[in-house]
């Protein structure tokens, strides 16, 4: 099955994609394009995955680069191929590197100032995202030469707001943060609230003063044909999921 890979009008010219889980050799469970290395998928089938996608991106499948992702603010600087230690985002220069991360609700969010030749990609769920790793992101690319009036991002497939129940100790941690945050929480069923992942990314990353955010509205809780989502494993009472990989590289 050939792959299936959303990209974004945005982040043009730069070659980039949010991968679905259409065209892997995974099976059961994680059917389809698992590339996650913390799955208990086996192993050499997710090599065949990561392949896949390091042919879709034309690099070397050594020189598709990830973190292990650990919901921080921490950013890796890529320079060359191999594992680049716990973070949750990189950013990097150098031609020829695929910069991946791996998601299965949590915001992927890929950067780009292609006029600098700098680009970005970044996991971020609810704690990384508040905790800075958005904004902590730019500031590396900044530091890399890129222009933040020049940078755009985009957020791929993640959870949506209708889907992401949450209790109120959830909303009272970004109560605390700042008050302003509750604009992200609409109410839901007794004491939960539903909570906007892909709002609270956008505006944060606006706030950062790039010159464009965009979300490609693709929700992976809702779509179980194209992605992986954790809470759906979780509600099917699953013994593990997939993860999606998202890539970019100049």
């Amino acid at each position: 099955m050939t792959l299936e890979i959303l990209t974004a009008d945005a982040l043009a010219p730069v070659h980039h994609g949010f991968f679905t889980r259409r065209g892997g050799a995974s099976s059961g469970i994680f059917a389809g394009l698992n590339c996650g290395t913390g799955s208990s998928d086996q192993s050499d089938i997710v090599a065949i995955n990561r392949a896949r996608v390091a042919h879709a991106m034309a690099v070397d499948p050594g020189a598709l680069v990830s973190v292990h992702q650990i919901h921080s603010a921490q950013v890796a600087t890529v320079t060359e191929p191999g594992p680049q230690g716990r973070a949750d985002a990189m950013v990097c220069n150098t031609p020829g590197l695929g910069l991946a991360i791996l998601t299965a609700d949590c915001m992927p969010v890929l950067l780009a100032d292609p006029e600098a030749g700098v680009i970005g990609a970044a996991h971020a769920g609810w704690r990384g995202a508040l905790d800075g790793v958005l904004e902590a992101t730019v500031d590396a690319m900044v530091a890399l030469g890129a222009e933040r009036q020049s940078i755009t991002a985009v957020i791929g497939p993640c959870i949506s707001q209708a889907a992401y129940e949450v209790g109120p100790e959830f909303l009272e941690e970004f109560q605390a943060e700042d008050p302003e945050f509750m604009r992200f929480f609409a109410n839901g069923q007794g004491d939960r609230y539903q909570f906007d992942l892909p709002g609270f990314g956008l505006m944060r990353l606006r706030e950062a003063g790039i010159a464009q955010a965009d979300w490609t509205r693709h929700c992976t809780y809702a779509d179980p044909r194209l992605f992986y989502s954790y809470r759906r494993s979780v509600h099917g009472s699953e013994a593990d999921y997939g993860r999606l990989i998202s890539v970019i590289r100049l």
